[in-house]
């Protein structure tokens, strides 16, 4: 059959793929254009897979919230280039994939390739895009929260969609949850700015903390001896860096000392009420650094950092007419966790030329 400039035209709008390659792809399945389409994919996949060395580590983080704030869904599309992340083509696909994510509650990444969209599967659909884009494209992660009546859910994407975040705050009751919908967007935004790891302390392993103890205070004797060595003022060494550290009897053994070092002073005892609580609060400053680097709810809240994220999230229940508390987060970074191939330009040069 021949094949005519109308049937290339079609098949170009209907693919984006080049001219060229739709006049090939008509002329080997002898004008069938479902064929030729068919023809075209499997071409794109195979681009696609000559690009699996490659390392995708740039792109974007999708974000889709349900209208009644109680689901929500992340995703992570990985490109090779931030150029590519930037293109509009890239970015409708970054769009799609969350929504069939989050319509068919897909969390696992090669489920969602077997999910249905538009009469074939998502796996196929997502295929021909990246064909269209020409460039190594791969959905890396998915994340998601849903709650019940009593639990707002929202989220955030930073302008730069490298970065995003998803909250849970479970209430009292329907009606304050309704009220801390904005509170979760805003404690998500805290979230994408201060890069906490875990919700709480109480979730930190137990060896983790021992070592992450030594090694800072390790850390910090060593700057202590170059602050001596120029005269500057020494940094505190703590004891300890995590809240799940400081038990009841060291607690007691720090008001204890706390006295002791008042009485040594000659301070009178009944003023001791007033001084010791401030004294004891600031030893459980010091020595929870972790803490506050590290875990969502005991970070200073960057909207009021005279609270923590916990009592800032509660103070806000509590204006609403009753009770709130973060129960699950999710942030997602692009790239977080992969290592990115360094190219020596000079060498690929002389390799090609040789």
């Amino acid at each position: 059959m021949a094949v005519t400039a109308a049937m290339v035209k079609e098949l170009r709008q209907a693919t984006d793929a080049p001219m060229m390659d739709c006049k090939k792809a008509l002329t080997e399945n002898d004008g069938n254009m479902e064929k030729a389409t068919e023809w075209l994919r499997e071409r794109g996949v195979a681009k696609s897979a000559k690009k699996a060395d490659r390392v995708a580590a740039e792109g974007s983080i999708g974000l889709k919230i349900s209208a009644d704030f109680k689901r929500a869904t992340l995703v992570e599309v990985n490109s090779e280039t931030d150029f590519v992340a930037q293109n509009d083509g890239f970015k409708d696909l970054v769009s799609k994939t969350v929504t069939q994510a989050f319509e068919t509650d897909t969390k696992d990444v090669e489920a969602l390739r077997q999910t249905e969209v538009e009469g074939k599967a998502f796996s196929a659909y997502f295929d021909e895009a990246v064909a269209k884009i020409g460039e190594k494209i791969e959905v890396r992660r998915i994340a998601a929260l849903s709650g019940k009546d009593n639990v707002a859910i929202n989220g955030y994407v930073h302008s730069n969609t490298r970065i995003g975040v998803i909250v849970a705050i479970e209430c009292d009751s329907a009606k304050t949850a309704e009220a801390m919908v904005p509170v979760a967007k805003q404690v998500a935004m805290h979230a994408s700015a201060m890069k906490p790891t875990t919700l709480s302390y109480k979730d930190f392993d137990a060896d983790f903390v021992e070592a992450e103890t030594k090694g800072r205070i390790e850390a910090i004797k060593t700057e202590n001896e170059e602050r001596a060595r120029l005269k500057k003022p020494l940094i505190n060494v703590p004891q300890y860096i995590s809240m799940c550290q400081l038990t009841d009897d060291v607690l007691a053994k720090a008001e204890a000392d706390i006295k002791a070092t008042l009485k040594e002073q000659g301070k009178p005892e009944q003023i001791w009420d007033k001084i010791v609580p401030g004294q004891v609060a600031r030893f459980i400053q010091d020595n929870t650094t972790l803490d506050k680097e590290q875990a969502l709810l005991d970070q200073n809240y960057v909207l009021d950092d005279k609270m923590n994220v916990a009592e800032a999230v509660a103070a806000a229940g509590k204006a609403a007419g009753g009770t709130a508390e973060v129960s699950a987060f999710i942030r997602l970074e692009v790239g977080e966790g992969i290592e990115k191939k360094v190219d020596d330009f000079a060498a690929e040069v002389a390799a090609q030329m040789a």
